[in-house]
């Protein structure tokens, strides 16, 4: 049987030392740093990331990261580039490359061929001391004391502060061109992220059933109108306007107080002022209001006119909540 306390101190150590070196990040930031983001910044072309090994699959991640907050990034694996792959580069790109050591033979073999077409390279590696630090235009200091593999051999803590190092540069990019939540919501229309920054009232409400009943309806006639909507309410309306509504608890407290229900309406059991929603609003809205008032439906309203209910099934269901 394993040693429960060996595995979890190890774990525990395997984040600590990352968590060291990611924080050592912060004094390697530099001139390098700022003249690389304001290079990509003002560039007319995309970011080109390569990598080998471990290093080329912590490219694909800031690659999507950046493809996902309004910077174009492509990535070109450095083995293909340098069989093929090379006419990736276009003339006004920027090429990133990342490399733990920055001397590895592929790395040696593609840098000058990026060179000689004169696009600006940034360097991303762990010894500044490298082929790759002295060629490239800006150096990206990713250096680790360790890996946090026991054997200090497999590529952790230092592929860790690589992936750190990218979305650093993504959030400066980001703020820099005014990407904001309506622009994430156009590169994310799917998942939950999308539909929290997209999705509104009226695409749910106006995909449910639409219960109404008017003051003097009676109260069986408001049951029967609740159950087959199956939303769990009802609006009470009023020349063209909702003037109250009737939830299931307003039904069971009925129940409660009343022997006879003879002769009872929809305006003797309903809660007058109930809470609306514009349908323009967006749905994550609806989520808040229903949260802070602990209720689980909405009116939803275009104006003053009624356009259905959004229930809090509806949120679940599509992933909002």
């Amino acid at each position: 049987m394993s040693d429960t306390k060996a595995i979890l101190a190890l774990a525990r150590q395997t984040i600590q030392t990352e968590s060291e070196a990611i924080q050592n990040l912060t004094s390697f930031l530099d001139k390098n740093f700022a003249a690389a983001v304001d290079t990509i910044f003002k560039s007319k072309g995309r970011v080109v990331i390569s990598g080998i090994g471990k290093s080329a699959i912590i490219a694909s991640k800031i690659v999507a990261t950046l493809n996902s907050t309004g910077t174009p990034a492509i990535f070109m694996h450095a083995a293909d580039a340098i069989h093929g792959d090379l006419g990736t580069i276009q003339e006004n790109d920027v090429v990133i490359c990342i490399s733990k050591s920055g001397s590895s033979p592929e790395i040696k073999m593609l840098v000058p061929l990026i060179k000689r077409g004169k696009n600006k390279l940034i360097g991303m590696t762990g010894n500044t001391d490298s082929f790759l630090a002295h060629q490239a235009d800006f150096v990206l200091n990713t250096s680790v004391e360790k890996e946090a593999c026991p054997n200090n051999l497999a590529p952790t803590t230092s592929t860790t502060a690589q992936l750190v190092m990218g979305d650093a540069l993504a959030v400066c990019l980001l703020d820099l061109k005014g990407f904001s939540s309506k622009d994430f919501a156009k590169y994310h229309p799917g998942g939950t992220l999308g539909k929290r920054l997209y999705l509104r009232v009226k695409d749910i409400a106006d995909n449910n059933q639409k219960p109404q009943v008017n003051l003097d309806t009676d109260v069986r006639k408001v049951i029967v109108e609740i159950s087959e909507k199956m939303l769990g309410v009802t609006a009470v309306i009023d020349n063209g306007e909702i003037v109250g509504v009737v939830t299931d608890g307003d039904i069971r407290r009925m129940l409660n107080k009343y022997d006879n229900i003879n002769g009872l309406c929809a305006k003797d059991i309903m809660t007058s002022n109930p809470k609306i929603i514009q349908t323009d609003v967006l749905a994550i809205k609806a989520l808040e209001m229903m949260q802070g008032n602990g209720i689980s439906q909405l009116l939803a309203v275009d104006g003053k006119s009624y356009r259905g209910i959004v229930h809090l099934h509806n949120l679940i269901n599509e992933g909002i909540l």
